[in-house]
Formats: structure tokens, sequence, C-alpha cells
């Protein structure tokens, strides 16, 4: 009988899941030194290329998109299979069946879901400088239902193609399927209910860990300490065009860089799900 033994870190981009996994890798191991940033807990992604080709044994650059994403589901199965212990695994995939029978998503291995969400207004300018994008085209990329990582053919990426879709589709995806338990994190709870927001969905994990522990894995993943790293060592996960991964992470910075058009394309094609989450008020009005 396979085992429910993996839990995905889902997450649309700059949401908050590189910040979780380093508070996991902190929790976890609880060495003296906060964790290194280029030395995580296995929280690997589920896209990874050479992850899929080394257990397939295929070239996945030999086969199409829909090829692929019909095999990942058995790579996460043996992946399963293989470990005795609990696997957290990075997707920011949305949730979505790769044919009439199965989700992307094993539901038979799953132990449950984590999904970050974070105000798409403030997304949209720490994804723009993350992706070294103007600001219209990232616009354009979060309101685009078709909007997917990695899916050109013109040269060989490190990871497989993820559907993203929207911001609001992404959301939706994962948030309204049940075949998967899920815990949400919202981003502005993260940063202003810190020790609450970390220690609910440590219970949701089931990882048996004092109150003591759940603010000292805090304390050791704070945003100056990820920065800090960041400026002495580099971090592998950011993108070669940025200057830094660890900007700002500041709620409502979209203030200093947005216009009034730019804001209302946004919430026009995103304000159900605003709504839903508090990022809008009654009269669709940004809360933060």
């Amino acid at each position: 009988m396979p085992r429910k033994n993996i839990i995905w870190l889902a997450s649309y981009p700059k949401s908050g899941n590189t910040w979780f996994r380093v508070f996991l890798t902190n929790l976890l191991y609880e060495t003296d030194n906060p964790a290194n940033i280029n030395d995580l807990a296995e929280t690997s992604i589920s896209s990874s290329r050479k992850v899929f080709d080394d257990y397939t044994g295929l070239s996945s650059s030999d086969l199409t998109f829909e090829e692929i994403d019909k095999l990942r589901p058995d790579v996460y199965r043996i992946q399963s299979e293989e470990s005795n212990e609990l696997l957290f695994k990075k997707a920011h995939d949305k949730f979505y069946w790769v044919d009439k029978n199965q989700p992307l998503f094993p539901p038979e291995i799953t132990k449950g879901a984590i999904y970050f969400i974070r105000n798409p207004l403030d997304v949209l300018v720490s994804f723009a400088y993350h992706s070294a994008k103007p600001v219209y085209k990232m616009i354009s990329s979060i309101n685009d239902s078709n909007y997917a990582f990695c899916d050109k053919n013109d040269k060989l990426q490190n990871q497989l193609r993820q559907i993203l879709g929207s911001w609001s589709d992404h959301a939706v995806s994962w948030i309204n399927q049940d075949l998967i338990p899920i815990h949400i994190m919202r981003y502005e709870d993260m940063v202003n209910n810190t020790f609450n927001t970390f220690k609910q969905v440590v219970q949701f994990i089931g990882l048996e860990k004092s109150d003591k522990q759940i603010k000292i894995a805090i304390a050791k993943s704070s945003f100056s300490v990820l920065s800090e790293q960041e400026k002495r060592d580099g971090f592998r996960e950011k993108m070669i065009r940025t200057k830094s991964f660890f900007r700002k992470g500041q709620i409502g910075d979209w203030k200093n860089h947005l216009n009034e058009q730019e804001v209302k394309k946004i919430v026009y094609n995103n304000k159900e799900i605003m709504l839903k989450f508090r990022y809008l008020d009654s009269n669709y009005k940004p809360i933060f």
C-alpha cells in the first residue's frame, strides 16, 4: 500500500515558499547556526529536469511536454516508495490533471499540501524584479491563463515545463481541489502574525515541536539573516540577471512601484480571489 509521505509546498512564485523552506530546515535540524540557504533540507523542486531524467532513465529533451507530464506522477511515486520519512517538495505548477485518470500530484502518496498565497500586487513587483522583466510584461504574465515556465523549445532549461496559469487560476486550482488536504498560508500572516501562523502549519504537518523550538527556527530564518547570507555566499536559486533573491519581503511595497492603471489591471483580473483572501475591501480597494 502506498505511503502518504509527501507534502507539496505549492505557490505562485514570490509568495513565501523559500522563506518557509529555510524555516523548515532550521526546525528539523536544530543546528547551532542558522541553516545555510544553499544547503536546505530535501525540498527539491518537483519540476527538476535532472531528477526526472535520473528516475525515468529517459532524456526529457526527447519527449513532448505532454509525455513528460504523464510520467511525472510515476517519478513522485518512486520517490515516495524510496523514503521512510516525510518528503517536502516545492511546486510552482498549478494543480491539474495530466490525463483523465490522474492529477500531476498523486493523492495516494500525498499527506497534504501547504499553499502559500500573497497579494498579487506585491507578487507582481517582486516577480518583475526577480525575473528582470518590466512591470507591463509581468502584468501580462500574471493575468495570463496560459502562462507557464520553461515552455519554449529554443533552449534546454534545467526545469521541466510548469503550467501556472494566471495568479487566480493558480490559487483556485489548489484551493478548490478536494483530493489532497490543504493548509493555506497567507504571506501577510507569515509576516504580521509569524509565530501563530508557523505553529499552525507545524501542527498541520504533524511535527512534534515545542513553542520554543518553533520560535528559535523563526529567528534563525529572519529576512535579515537570509539577506546577509546571500550577500556573503550568494544563493544558487537566484536568477542570473537579478541582483539579489532576498530583496525586501515587505508588505505593500507595490505602492512604491505601481501606478493606478497598473493596479487596476491586476485587480480587475483577480478581484474574486483577492476579495476571498482579504486583499481588497468591499469597494475593491487594496487593503495591504
